[in-house]
């Protein structure tokens, strides 16, 4: 009874000092060490660099995407992939504007939506202005789907649909050199001329490019943009509820079908997404990019691990005397292989732990590179997976040499020259 209850204590004395004589071992051969462990290294900053950025990613979009709600539903024109109508010029497919009429009518899961239109016009306050801005048209129920707040002055009402009035960020207003408190002021819009009724918040834009030109945006009521030709039109809806979300897709599916007198067959000519589903499809296409890179990270881990069992094999070499001399004071063959496959795991976590180290620079470079990028982070799941990779390679790389040495004769050990 006594013997059993001293085993644990016994291991982890013999756990102890085969820690310390791996460190050892790794301080005296310091630049083999690192060398060896190059594979490692590479592999577990991979890992975690590419988990660090798909994670900010992430973050940022989800972030965004939260000011709009779950049940939120883009829907914008596309051209088939397939079909007679595939090699079409885009401008074929734009929606016009009567196509949504009494779209609420006829979709009852659908709390609210709002037709969105899309140009661009120098516009002019004095003698200032801004080129190419984004003019965009909305109707007064864009307000509580997309939920942008205000900054000052008020949102756009039912009145307001076919006055020249508008709403400008504040990036818009500072270029123009405008007073701060710019409401009631007027400015040219292409060649027509519209009250600044208030000024609203700035979103952030998801732009993977890092374009150095700063955007400027300019909202109108969705019936004034008639007056800059045909622009690019698309809608934000709202379903009810979560729960009908699905239904609210279909409805405005099937709407769209018999507005556009899509013949049953035809391949849609536009495209019904919701958000929820848009973070699903990320979720899955950043999941199939992690596992990408952990089969390229797994050939870096398998490198390193041939480099590890050399280097152990080398090392058994060195000190096949040292082994001999501890096996003939009484030295167990498991005390030999936990030594062995001790410094073998500790020399992999070695190269992990700077592999994390390297990982975290690349994720600080990753985040300065691109906006969108500046919430990446390295998770604290991903050290862990990283360390476990790394003392999965150390223990499946390090048992055979350290099986060797527990095998070896004491009697030729000692003879080794």
């Amino acid at each position: 009874m006594k013997a059993l209850l001293s085993a644990p204590l016994v291991f982890v004395q013999l756990l102890y000092q085969s820690m310390y004589l791996a460190l050892s071992q790794i301080w005296a051969n310091k630049m083999r060490s690192l060398l060896t462990t190059i594979g490692i290294v590479i592999g577990v900053a991979s890992v975690t660099a590419v988990i660090a950025a798909l994670t900010g990613l992430k973050a940022q979009i989800l972030s965004q995407v939260e000011t709009f709600g779950s049940n939120t539903i883009i829907v914008q024109p596309q051209r088939p992939d397939k079909g007679p109508q595939s090699h079409l010029p885009w401008w074929h497919f734009r929606f016009k504007a009567e196509e949504f009429e009494d779209i609420l009518d006829h979709c009852p899961s659908l709390a609210r939506c709002s037709r969105i239109s899309y140009t661009g016009q120098n516009v002019r306050y004095g003698e200032r202005s801004a080129k190419d801005v984004r003019i965009v048209g909305v109707e007064p129920s864009w307000h509580e789907v997309e939920n942008r707040p205000m900054v000052l002055g008020r949102k756009f009402s039912i009145i307001d649909e076919g006055r020249p009035v508008c709403l400008v960020e504040p990036q818009l207003r500072d270029k123009l050199r405008m007073d701060k408190d710019c409401i009631g002021e007027s400015i040219r819009i292409g060649y027509n001329t519209f009250r600044i009724v208030g000024v609203i918040e700035r979103r952030a834009q998801l732009e993977l490019g890092g374009s150095s030109r700063e955007d400027y945006e300019a909202i109108i009521p969705f019936k004034m943009s008639s007056k800059f030709g045909k622009p690019w039109i698309m809608a934000l809806a709202e379903s009810k509820s979560t729960e009908m979300l699905e239904e609210a897709v279909a409805e405005i599916k099937f709407f769209l079908r018999r507005a556009r007198r899509i013949k049953p067959g035809d391949h849609d000519t536009f495209r019904v997404e919701s958000l929820k589903s848009a973070i699903k499809t990320f979720n899955e296409i950043a999941l199939v990019v992690t596992l990408v890179a952990g089969g390229i990270v797994g050939i870096s881990l398998l490198v390193g691990g041939v480099g590890i069992m050399n280097i152990m094999l080398v090392s058994i070499s060195e000190r096949t005397r040292e082994i001999g001399l501890r096996k003939a004071v009484g030295a167990r063959r498991s005390a030999i292989l936990t030594q062995f496959l001790v410094e073998a795991v500790i020399l992999c976590f070695v190269g992990g732990l700077v592999g994390v180290g390297v990982g975290k620079l690349l994720t600080l470079g990753i985040a300065g590179i691109n906006p969108l990028l500046e919430k990446t982070y390295i998770p604290v799941w991903a050290i862990a997976l990283s360390f476990g990779f790394a003392g999965s390679v150390g223990v499946c790389f390090g048992m055979f040499p350290a099986i060797k040495a527990a095998r070896l004769d004491p009697i030729e050990a000692l003879r080794h020259e």
